[in-house]
């Protein structure tokens, strides 16, 4: 499974413009290739963001998450959240954590990594309480 030339450059739009608040990605199976499917744009929320998962299909994607630290600083993190909900298909589930490897190794600069089957693993809190 391949990594499409647009999906690189879009992340690192996130990474390094701060143009995209998530990129979510899927796999286009014609192509065999990991593709972007949506992003959002900086002002969007993570509410923005978990609406547009699909809720019985797998994903991958990509979320900066800004937050203030305790003393006050300003920090930003990017995860990058596999989502591979409990009711989708086995055989997209057993797809997406195949692939999982290679695309987390072409989006070089993800801090954290969460693992999501249902919204309450990837809640707002998770991410902050990984981030802090």
């Amino acid at each position: 499974m391949g990594v499409a030339e647009h999906s690189k450059i879009t992340f690192l739009e996130l990474q390094r413009k701060k143009v995209h608040r998530y990129v979510i990605f899927k796999i286009d199976e014609k192509k065999k290739e990991v593709v972007v499917e949506k992003t959002g744009a900086p002002g969007e929320s993570y509410d923005d963001f978990t609406a547009a998962l699909p809720e019985n299909d797998c994903r991958y994607a990509v979320y900066d998450f800004d937050y203030v630290t305790e003393d006050n600083c300003q920090k930003s993190k990017i995860f990058f959240i596999a989502w591979s909900p409990s009711i989708s298909r086995i055989r997209a589930k057993m797809l997406y954590a195949t692939s999982k490897d290679r695309i987390r190794h072409e989006l070089d600069g993800i801090h954290y990594e969460i693992q999501a089957t249902d919204p309450t693993e990837m809640e707002l809190e998770v991410l902050r309480d990984r981030a802090s």
